[in-house]
């Protein structure tokens, strides 16, 4: 992977960066795109974002080598990428040209000594060889979303994978949570991964133990849309653990990075990496999360970019529900199935079903016969001269109540006498053996 380059090829030496190869800017910016959007498996990417230009070959490879030479998220980075361009910036960094302003020395040797092993060309080469591609901003796949972050906006990504990453982050939500997950919380999180695939939204998440992968895997087994969003390069599977599911997500959908080829994951890059994964999506869902998770900081950027942030609640004794529960308290939305996410995130129309328990018999009674079904007594009953008074109406409305509930099967009638009928009488469940007939709590 890693080698010295030849004299003449790198981006630190005069017009090495317009001689070098690679695949031409938007190669591979067509592919399947995103369940629900156009109603098509294939389409044909919009019009380029907003302020950004078409790049050049030679800013492609300066954006590549400045994936090596600086760490993701650097907003100090982003800055001088804005001022000097992808191609001045490398040359400030690695000495072949003025340093950028403010740069200290120990950032500038640090990046010198990565420049030793730049080429730009093999990185391409490496990704291209997995059926990947590199992408930059003002690329037709660039997803707009991602400028949201300003100078933190990453200055390229490295994907596998055939879909169109922009129609795809059209329609994405991403479901986070803790790598150590209970049973319960990968329940959830398959669950939802593959409820949110069969709506035609596309399950974003980090590829991790725990709600990570349960999420990505209930999305493959539904048939439907995932992305990978790695804190490593896209030809490193990591966690290890999971090389097998990172395999079939380049399959099935998308697996992402900002680190180039060989990159290695560290804690700072997994917490810088969360900022794609909160920007790229349209909301952000937390299943099971202690205090100091890093979903949670998820959660918290993508409320700060204006996304939906919504938790799923757990039990109040568990730690890994502390994390979720202290994020609803600071409004984020309380969810609890893939309907009442697409609700929240999606158009108009997209409305989870109303939630009500069952209708039962006595649900059906006119006010004036819940009355006077209220006023029989419990256990032997009463004369109607007794349910009268207890309903506060007279005599002959309540005989005709009586009468028309005896008909309806609620009560039962024994010369001048008027008792609850049976739990078989007025129930359509089967009432297990040995329970005892219920008793009207509360009469007189």
């Amino acid at each position: 992977m890693r080698g010295r380059r030849r004299t003449g090829e790198g981006p630190d030496d005069g017009g090495g960066l317009e001689d070098a190869g690679g695949p031409r800017p938007g190669s591979g910016a067509q592919g399947r795109a995103a369940p629900g959007a156009g109603g098509s498996r294939t389409g044909t990417p919009g019009p380029e974002p907003p302020g950004d230009r078409a790049p050049g070959l030679a800013e492609r490879l300066a954006r590549v080598a400045l994936t090596r030479l600086t760490e993701p998220g650097d907003e100090r980075v982003g800055r001088w990428l804005r001022e000097l361009g992808a191609e001045g910036l490398v040359r400030g960094l690695t000495g072949a040209g003025p340093p950028p302003p403010g740069a200290g020395k120990e950032r500038l040797a640090g990046c010198r000594a990565r420049a030793a092993a730049l080429d730009p060309r093999r990185d391409l080469g490496t990704v291209a060889g997995l059926g990947g591609r590199f992408l930059c901003p003002g690329d037709r796949e660039w997803p707009g979303q991602l400028n949201d972050l300003g100078d933190a906006r990453p200055v390229g990504l490295w994907v596998r994978g055939e879909a169109n990453l922009r129609l795809w982050a059209l329609r994405s939500v991403a479901v986070v949570g803790a790598r150590a997950c209970t049973d319960y919380g990968s329940y959830v999180s398959a669950t939802l991964g593959a409820g949110l695939a069969e709506l035609g939204w596309v399950v974003v998440s980090g590829a991790a133990y725990g709600v990570d992968g349960a999420a990505h895997r209930g999305a493959l087994a539904a048939g439907g849309a995932t992305v990978a969003v790695l804190a490593c390069g896209v030809d490193v599977p990591y966690p290890r653990g999971h090389a097998e599911l990172i395999g079939r997500i380049a399959e099935q959908g998308l697996v992402l990075a900002e680190l180039p080829p060989g990159g290695h994951p560290t804690r700072s890059r997994f917490v810088l990496r969360n900022r794609v994964i909160a920007a790229l999506t349209r909301g952000t869902v937390v299943v099971e999360a202690q205090y100091r998770s890093g979903s949670l900081v998820t959660a918290r950027r993508a409320r700060e970019l204006g996304r939906h942030t919504m938790g799923i609640p757990g039990p109040v004794t568990s730690g890994l529900s502390a994390g979720v529960h202290e994020l609803l308290r600071e409004d984020a939305c309380l969810v609890t199935d893939a309907a009442e996410i697409a609700e929240l995130v999606g158009g108009m129309g997209e409305l989870a079903p109303e939630r009500r328990g069952p209708v039962v018999p006595r649900d059906l009674l006119t006010p004036a016969l819940t009355a006077v079904l209220e006023a029989v007594p419990g256990g032997p009953g009463g004369d109607r001269d007794l349910i009268a008074r207890n309903a506060g109406r007279d005599l002959d409305r309540t005989l005709r109540g009586l009468h028309e509930l005896q008909a309806l099967g609620f009560v039962e009638r024994s010369g001048d006498h008027w008792k609850l009928a049976g739990p078989t009488s007025t129930s359509g469940t089967t009432k297990p053996p040995g329970r005892r007939p219920s008793v009207r709590r509360g009469g007189s």
